[in-house]
């Protein structure tokens, strides 16, 4: 059953009519029909069975039917990361979502190639993973801070959180060592940008007591890949895949 993303309460009985691009989608690119079934979430209602009301070629609504999953909390794992560029930061962005993040934090750092980030179309690219891999807690993206400014409020803002840090420089090569004496709890993982992290960024994190720095293998991984191994490393060692 096709799932689908709506920003509308969602309870038995109620019907929400669709935008042009919904409508389009459910009739003409996945070719439902009258009395079809989709399942629909808004991130706050949990999970809901719908059915098709057609009223056009190109319009319907969904007639909200039962409750098949109740609403839970978003992982409490925030990733922190260096915007990439177009293709690549959506790749991301959407993976970061798969592997369990509950919220998103871009991170400004003196490689940073790409100085903006289009907070739309990334919150675009997390609902979109969120109605492909069963998702319905919605991830948060927050707005862009430097790297600077990230450690400078981290003991207010994310109290508790130990932040993971992915430090190529790292003279091991297993990160599951470097996770070991962690105890489980409220996680952050931050991965660096393309160039890496600047020397003087590198020992501004080492000398945080909430930072523990990881190495990520023997290879050196693109900033996208780098996200998918930390993350999937992460889960496994101290996160919900246990």
């Amino acid at each position: 059953m096709p799932r689908l993303f709506l920003d509308a309460d969602l309870r038995a009985g109620h019907a929400v009519a669709l935008d042009r691009a919904q409508s389009n989608y459910l009739l003409n690119v996945l070719r439902l029909k009258q009395g079809d079934g989709v399942l629909v979430f808004n991130g706050r209602d949990g999970e809901w069975r719908s059915e098709i009301s057609v009223s056009g070629r190109k319009a319907c609504a969904l007639e909200v039917v039962d409750e098949t999953r109740p609403q839970t909390p978003p992982p409490d794992l925030l990733y922190c990361f260096a915007p990439l560029k177009h293709a690549r930061l959506d790749y991301m962005v959407q993976k970061a979502v798969e592997m369990g993040a509950g919220a998103l934090q871009p991170v400004m750092t003196r490689f940073t190639q790409s100085g903006r980030i289009n907070l739309e179309r990334a919150q675009a690219n997390i609902v979109e993973a969120c109605e492909q891999c069963g998702v319905i807690a919605v991830p948060a993206i927050r707005e862009p801070v430097s790297l600077e400014r990230l450690v400078a409020d981290w003991p207010e803002n994310d109290l508790g959180r130990r932040l993971i840090f992915c430090d190529e420089g790292e003279e091991s090569q297993n990160p599951l060592e470097a996770l070991k004496g962690l105890e489980r709890g409220p996680l952050a993982v931050l991965i660096g940008p393309e160039g890496g992290f600047a020397e003087e960024e590198r020992e501004l994190l080492r000398r945080q007591d909430f930072v523990t720095p990881v190495p990520l293998g023997p290879r050196v991984l693109r900033a996208d890949t780098a996200a998918v191994a930390a993350l999937a490393v992460v889960q496994a060692a101290l996160g919900d895949w246990r």
